[in-house]
């Protein structure tokens, strides 16, 4: 069996109005395996192969003829060629098949440049990140050589910290690899193969380093001068290394909800990576119990529920709207989405006791918000799912349930 992905359903509703339908997200997310699952009849083309790569680059228009067919093709890492992208607006618009062109891409930055110059209003985007605590939960799934059992012991641990340390990219979860040693690799590959095409950065130990120092600050607030200072490089190569690390899906930053009530509020971004495991073999926290004790425990689980957030509004084809909330003297919301007209807060804790002070806050923010407690959420890393009267309660295998409550 293999597990659902949740993006197949908005996958193939707009593979019926658009031409073109390009899935980007990080290496070994699953892509390649989305899209042949959703169009199992379409033609595959892979162009990290040497002889595809040459060939369309050589002569895309031939190359894009040789493999069309009746039904529509895939291309995957399409970011490698990216002139592909001009002969394919040619196809589109003289034949506007809906669906045809099924793009994939491990980079954000090149393929988007690109897609919005040759394909703007051709082509519909769309995220998958690894898997969601919520797909690993559904008892919908797929053929695949993958044992059941697997999925259940690796994933649907009562151990919330295990999660944490092994992350949830399909290679580590399903197919059993290490995390210990499947990240590294991962972090060494990225570094050599993406990062030199988004960039030629020439010292790459320097952005390794770079990316430590980045895990260091998880789940704080972002000080780009400190953090030019702490890697010995300028603030202008910092804030360029950034969007290198957000376009690749590594870190994504959460920016500080726009309206102050009336307090002056803080203009940092938090700084968080997609796959707390990849944050842990960066942060080189190997053992659980390392981890209860390490000091960065509260910012890797705020991280973990942010992404899990992320990958909830990125599975339904939409744009996440998440933020964080905090004023000039301390006083903090750990999350805010904004969804339907309306604010939800959260607060997140790493503790698996509930403290009636954990909603301390959340009181705080709706007399200062004006918001309703009925709309307020305490994360933590218990099982207990829960209604208060400060706010709900739910447990860490439970964050999905924040939507489904609307």
């Amino acid at each position: 069996m293999i597990i659902k992905r949740k993006l197949v359903k908005e996958l193939k509703v707009l593979a019926k109005q658009f031409p073109v339908i390009s899935v980007c997200g990080p290496r070994q997310s699953g892509k390649t395996t989305l899209a042949k699952m959703a169009f199992k009849n379409y033609k595959y083309v892979n162009l990290e192969d040497i002889s595809e790569r040459r060939f369309a680059e050589s002569d895309p228009k031939e190359f894009l003829d040789s493999k069309l067919n009746e039904k529509g093709v895939i291309l995957d890492e399409v970011q490698n060629v990216p002139d592909l992208l001009s002969y394919i607006q040619v196809h589109v618009d003289k034949y506007e098949k809906p669906g045809f062109f099924i793009l994939t891409g491990s980079q954000n930055l090149l393929l988007n440049e690109k897609i919005s110059q040759s394909l703007a209003g051709r082509v519909a985007i769309l995220t998958l990140l690894p898997f969601s605590i919520e797909e690993l939960k559904s008892k919908e799934t797929s053929t695949l050589n993958v044992s059941s059992d697997n999925v259940k012991e690796s994933i649907l641990s009562d151990n919330y910290l295990t999660a944490i340390l092994k992350g949830f990219y399909p290679r580590v979860l399903a197919r059993k690899y290490s995390a210990l040693k499947w990240y590294p690799s991962y972090i060494q590959t990225y570094i050599e193969r993406d990062v030199r095409q988004i960039k030629n950065i020439a010292n790459l130990s320097l952005f390794q380093n770079f990316i430590e120092l980045c895990a260091g600050r998880i789940g704080q607030l972002l000080s780009v001068s400190s953090l030019a200072n702490d890697c010995g490089i300028t603030v202008s190569t910092v804030n360029s290394w950034l969007s290198i690390l957000e376009a690749s899906y590594i870190i994504f930053l959460v920016r500080p909800y726009h309206k102050n009530f009336s307090k002056r509020i803080v203009k940092f971004p938090k700084l968080y990576f997609y796959d707390t495991g990849l944050a842990c073999s960066l942060l080189g926290i190997k053992k659980e119990e390392e981890l209860l004790k390490h000091y960065l425990r509260g910012g890797l689980f705020e991280s973990f529920v942010f992404s899990e957030l992320m990958k909830h509004e990125y599975n339904l084809g939409e744009r996440p709207r998440i933020y964080f909330w905090r004023d000039s003297i301390g006083h903090e919301v750990d999350c805010i989405i904004e969804k339907d007209q309306k604010m939800f807060p959260l607060e997140i804790k790493s503790s698996k006791t509930i403290n009636l002070s954990f909603f301390d806050e959340l009181k705080r923010w709706n007399k200062i918000s004006g918001t309703n407690p009925e709309d307020n959420f305490l994360i933590y890393s218990g099982d207990e799912n829960a209604k208060r009267k400060s706010g709900r309660v739910l447990g860490w295998r439970s964050i999905n349930k924040i939507f489904n409550s609307k």
